[in-house]
């Protein structure tokens, strides 16, 4: 059991009110308030050991590179990496998913095929489009169910020796759907395909073990799970990552540079151009030992209680419809996506704002799924271990007044 009231503590802006209102923040899929813990250390960073990294022989630069590293190596243990240096620093998900797509351009040729979900965020969808307009490669699409679940067959089906690189989510962002990436990774290397998986809204949730799931590459941003905003991770396989080609040259890539010929580092340096969130990379180890004090088991099983509870409570209200997996398929995690008949999300989203409720509207940057489902956009709430039972009838009665207002 968790202590809600100890956690709650541990975040300073659930303190605050909006609007003269108590802050209900419902909007974590998009991102995670930071415990004092993370804010104190980024402050302890600059107060007492701010030097750049890996270049000097003075006393904070090393004090520097030996945090750095260290953070690279409790990520590391976090994800079950089988090597530290199959561990990259990056600015977040979306950083990570382009240092690949940009990679595969020079492995890739005409005809090749890439091959993603209905399901994805931008962020999975247009550079795999940029790549394939750069190479001639086709990128095809494995369809969706009116359940937003991604249908197994037709994924099967689309998988030949022509499919290099399958990109697909863990969970969607957008409806909570959590998809069955091991299998699809499995039926993936049976072709002979790399698999890239995008974690940044599974790793708030659950601890992802990246030899267990065999994948190739996997992605998450460390603003999603209590760390600073311009982190993140891409761990790649070392077979692969000596494969890719550097994303970007500059400083610390490399091994000699004359003007005749650069030869460049080995891992993970390689990937690693340029000064980096130094305090970030940092920080974001923090992050993940506050998480996993708590327990990512304690995480889940609270977070599916206020799914089942908020779900109940929303489906009060007259003329809601949520998208997505049903609660009990367990095949969820806490986010609920949902319109109100006859009313624009917009509309509800502004009007609980101005009582302190945080959601978001709009499209969350999975167009595909409005488009599938024929709406502009939903409602999401999504939840996190900080949130509670009586948050959630705040948003409910705020909705219910709103529709009056509107309907």
């Amino acid at each position: 059991m968790l202590d809600i009231e100890k956690i709650r503590a541990d975040f300073p802006i659930l303190s605050q009110k909006v609007n003269g209102k108590p802050l209900v923040y419902f909007d974590n899929a998009a991102t995670s308030q930071k415990p004092t813990v993370v804010i104190d250390a980024i402050s302890g960073y600059y107060k007492e050991i701010n030097a750049n990294i890996h270049r000097g022989v003075h006393t904070l630069s090393q004090i520097a590179t030996d945090a750095y590293e260290v953070s690279r190596k409790k990520i590391q243990a976090h994800i079950n990496a089988e090597k530290a240096h199959e561990v990259l620093f990056t600015s977040g998900t979306t950083h990570g998913i382009n240092l690949v797509a940009s990679g595969f351009g020079a492995i890739l040729k005409s005809g090749d095929e890439v091959l993603v979900s209905a399901l994805e965020h931008h962020s999975n969808i247009v550079p795999w489009q940029m790549l394939c307009e750069k190479t001639g490669a086709v990128l095809k699409v494995i369809p969706m169910d009116q359940n937003g679940e991604l249908i197994q067959d037709a994924y099967d089906a689309l998988l030949s020796e022509k499919t290099k690189i399958v990109a697909v989510n863990h969970i969607s962002n957008a409806l909570g759907t959590i998809n069955p990436i091991q299998r699809m990774i499995a039926k993936a290397h049976e072709v002979g395909a790399a698999v890239l998986i995008d974690g940044a809204q599974a790793t708030p949730h659950l601890r992802p073990d990246v030899q267990a799931l065999d994948c190739d590459f996997y992605v998450f941003s460390g603003h999603k799970i209590c760390g600073p905003t311009g982190t993140g991770v891409l761990y790649g396989k070392e077979v692969w990552l000596e494969k890719l080609p550097p994303y970007q040259g500059g400083g610390e890539m490399i091994k000699e540079v004359t003007f005749e010929k650069t030869t460049y580092a080995g891992l993970p340096h390689k990937f690693e151009a340029g000064t980096p969130n130094i305090e970030g990379g940092i920080v974001l180890g923090t992050s993940i030992d506050y998480l996993n004090a708590i327990g990512f088991e304690n995480i889940a099983a609270y977070e599916h209680e206020l799914l089942v509870y908020g779900t109940e409570r929303l489906l009060e209200i007259e003329g809601l419809k949520i998208y997505g997996p049903n609660v009990d398929s367990g095949n969820k995690t806490a986010v609920i996506s949902f319109n109100i008949d006859g009313i624009h999300p917009y509309d509800i989203g502004t009007i609980i704002d101005r009582q302190g409720i945080a959601v978001r509207t709009g499209h969350h940057c999975a167009q595909p799924i409005m488009s599938f489902f024929e709406i502009p956009g939903t409602i999401r709430a999504s939840f996190a271990f900080y949130n509670t039972k009586e948050e959630i009838d705040l948003m409910v009665a705020a909705i219910k007044k709103a529709r009056t207002m509107l309907v």
